[in-house]
């Protein structure tokens, strides 16, 4: 792999990254119901464009881990691989892990659809089932570090371990974020009397985030197989 491999991943974060901008730049409650039409609600949201700006930093951040992999992997330079770095075999756990984020990302756009309707409580049940699943794989995520612990492979000499720790906790910790805001909107969804209106936008938000989240960890995860 070369270090042209890295920058090619770098700029595939970035498209999507726009796509991503793109997407949520459409009001794409417009066409639905009356109930969840609001005509004094802005088009472009602080929180809206706050997160364009948070997913803009995490793939410039990903983007440049990944560069430093593949540096770290050839050595430093193209002469060839580095000679302290062991090929790590990623544990079959990992596909499990990756599953449950696939489940959680869909269920939060279940969530969205649901709320995009009008259905508050069908919201909040695939917002719920989502963020459940989201603990799952980051339960997942700790027992796969505890498996490579154990293996014949870890030493703290291995480059290659530590950015397994590296990429795989950045990542967690970015779920960790999402969880907090998925806390708070479910937390918001239980008051009595809850309006559409005021759920809709960290509903979606949260779908968005969720799914560039999946995204990066496909990435990483496919990077750290072919190496």
């Amino acid at each position: 792999m070369s270090l042209t491999v890295a920058y090619f991943a770098l700029a595939t974060g970035i498209v999507v990254w726009l796509i991503l901008v793109r997407k949520l730049s459409a009001r794409s409650w417009e066409a639905g119901p009356v109930a969840t039409v609001d005509l004094d609600e802005p088009r472009w949201p602080a929180k809206r464009v706050g997160l364009w700006i948070f997913l803009a930093v995490i793939t410039s951040l990903f983007g440049l881990f990944v560069s430093a992999y593949y540096m770290r992997l050839n050595g430093h330079h193209e002469s060839g691989p580095a000679t302290d770095w062991v090929a790590l075999n990623e544990p079959p756990v990992l596909w499990l892990n990756t599953l449950l984020l696939i489940a959680a990302s869909v269920a939060m756009q279940a969530a969205r659809k649901s709320v995009q309707g009008g259905n508050v409580a069908g919201s909040f049940k695939g917002l719920l089932v989502g963020g459940l699943l989201t603990l799952a794989f980051l339960g997942g995520q700790l027992y796969a570090w505890a498996l490579v612990r154990n293996s014949e492979f870890f030493s703290p000499l291995n480059p290659a371990v530590a950015f397994f720790y590296l990429l795989t906790a950045v990542h967690g910790l970015h779920l960790l974020g999402g969880l907090y805001v998925w806390g708070r909107t479910l937390a918001r969804m239980r008051r009595e009397n809850v309006e559409v209106i005021d759920v809709r936008l960290s509903v979606e938000l949260c779908s968005v985030y969720w799914h560039f989240l999946l995204l990066v960890w496909l990435g990483l995860f496919a990077v750290m197989l072919s190496t």
